[in-house]
């Protein structure tokens, strides 16, 4: 878990942090009457949320990130953000694909206050549903706005989300678990909101390769290691089939999907954690929840109480 801040009113010491934080850029200043840049970060390991405020119109030039980098903005705008041909101007609300990871971009920011959020661009792959094997193609997004304005929506409550109950609690944000949720479900919202190049048809193969002993094979793999983070393309990894007949077996004998019941495992060892806790102890709730990945308290209760009749701080009290 990593945290900084930044406040300054002067531009040339505004540039080199953003260079730090960002990629190498050039910066100018529309409205030399003021010059005031208000900066935090949270951070974990492949995902940062950065919130910026600038009472300034400012120019950006900006060398390529390497990274997906999304801006959600709050208040202001940004005009003649420009990429690869490509030419648009944002406003509140709007949540958008800055630039491909490979691409430089520039632009204006006009006394805007809002969020960046950047994330390691192999994360689409480990969670879109054609991460076959380690050769495949990377996923990579093929449009800069949402597909529309509820996917919009929904990733902006994402972002607040982690930004919010994740990245803000570093007890939280430091179980390893939580961490890997946390960033797997954020780009699971990406891939829900823009364009990307990720196939999902299931081939004769995948139909062929989705039998009991593969299956036997992720069922044993997720048992061993749901202690640790796991991609749907890790599972399909060791049972040596593509993710695609790995969610076909899934589906076709178990009803389920991999991550699914990835989750439901981890929700038993949590059970156990609460049931094995000394009731007068120091352990909570939300701490074996963490521990087990679960990022959302309230979903984690009304997980566990759908799974198993009662509240998750009901069996940690009283585990008779």
């Amino acid at each position: 878990m990593q945290t900084l801040t930044f406040d300054s009113d002067d531009l040339e010491r505004t540039e080199e942090f953003l260079s730090r934080a960002y990629a190498k850029m050039h910066i100018g200043n529309g409205t030399p009457e003021s010059s005031r840049a208000r900066i935090s970060r949270s951070a974990i390991e492949s995902l940062s949320i950065d919130e910026l405020d600038l009472d300034f119109d400012m120019s950006y030039a900006v060398t390529p990130l390497g990274r997906i980098c999304l801006c959600l903005v709050h208040e202001g705008t940004i005009q003649q953000h420009t990429f690869q041909g490509v030419e648009d101007a944002f406003g509140p609300g709007d949540v958008v694909s800055f630039a491909p990871p490979e691409l430089p971009y520039s632009g204006r920011i006009c006394r805007a206050r809002y969020n960046i959020t950047m994330l390691d661009s192999t994360l689409l792959t480990q969670v879109a549903a054609n991460a076959d094997t380690a050769d495949s193609d990377p996923v990579r997004l093929t449009g800069h706005r949402p597909h529309s304005p509820a996917a919009a929506l929904r990733l902006r409550e994402t972002i607040v989300y982690v930004r919010d109950h994740v990245l803000a609690e570093p007890a939280v944000a430091g179980q390893p678990l939580v961490a890997s949720t946390a960033a797997q479900h954020l780009a699971a919202s990406v891939l829900a909101t823009f364009p990307h190049s990720a196939l999902t048809e299931r081939t004769a193969s995948d139909s062929r390769d989705a039998h009991p002993a593969m299956l036997r094979r992720a069922l044993a793999y997720i048992d061993d290691h749901a202690d640790g983070p796991l991609t749907v393309a890790d599972i399909a990894s060791a049972a040596r089939v593509t993710v695609r007949a790995l969610q076909y077996a899934f589906r076709r004998h178990l009803d389920t999907t991999p991550l699914a019941h990835l989750r439901q495992v981890r929700l038993s060892r949590a059970h156990h954690d609460l049931l094995n806790a000394e009731p007068e102890g120091e352990a909570t709730v939300t701490e074996i929840a963490a521990r087990w990945g679960f990022w959302h308290p309230g979903r984690f209760a009304a997980l566990y109480r759908q799974t198993y009749g009662r509240s998750p701080r009901r069996t940690l009290r009283d585990p008779s």
